[in-house]
């Protein structure tokens, strides 16, 4: 069964929508004996490339703190082409949309501008006093909107 894609209208335009990436440098120790890298490592990526997306928009303090803490709620990643040991990787990472606690954020593997694979995940942010939902703060959404260049 094959999921709906989130790379709309298609994988071309939606990675062109992208205004923030780094280069990853692929460790040995995240690939195969044949020099694939493992299908697990590009989560990590996109854990790297999340971080840096907001430390980018000065947001550590808003989304990580004692008070308040992002969480991943889901994360998938749709692998297109294989990646090896020394492949000249680029991530992409965007924010697609944000609701009232949570962000949807899209990722894209590109090596010579040929998209590897992409990914999406919600992230959520939490209370850590109550464990629960809390709402993302205004001067979050507005950063991350005039970055975006949303209206």
């Amino acid at each position: 069964m094959r999921k709906p894609s989130f790379m709309t209208p298609d994988p071309n335009t939606w990675l062109d929508s992208f205004r923030f990436s780094i280069p990853i440098k692929i460790r040995y120790c995240e690939t195969d004996i044949l020099g694939h890298v493992n299908n697990t490592s590009y989560f990590m990526y996109f854990e790297q490339g999340r971080i840096e997306y907001f430390e980018n928009l000065e947001l550590t303090d808003e989304l990580f703190s004692k008070q308040q803490v992002s969480v991943v709620a889901d994360l998938e990643c749709q692998y297109l082409a294989q990646l090896y040991l020394r492949d000249p990787l680029k991530l992409h990472v965007k924010v697609a949309e944000i609701g009232r606690s949570s962000m949807d954020v899209h990722y894209a593997v590109v090596v010579n501008d040929e998209l590897k694979a992409a990914g999406r995940g919600t992230i959520v942010l939490v209370d850590t006093a109550t464990g629960k939902s809390t709402p993302i703060p205004e001067t979050a959404r507005e950063k991350i909107a005039a970055f975006e260049g949303w209206k």
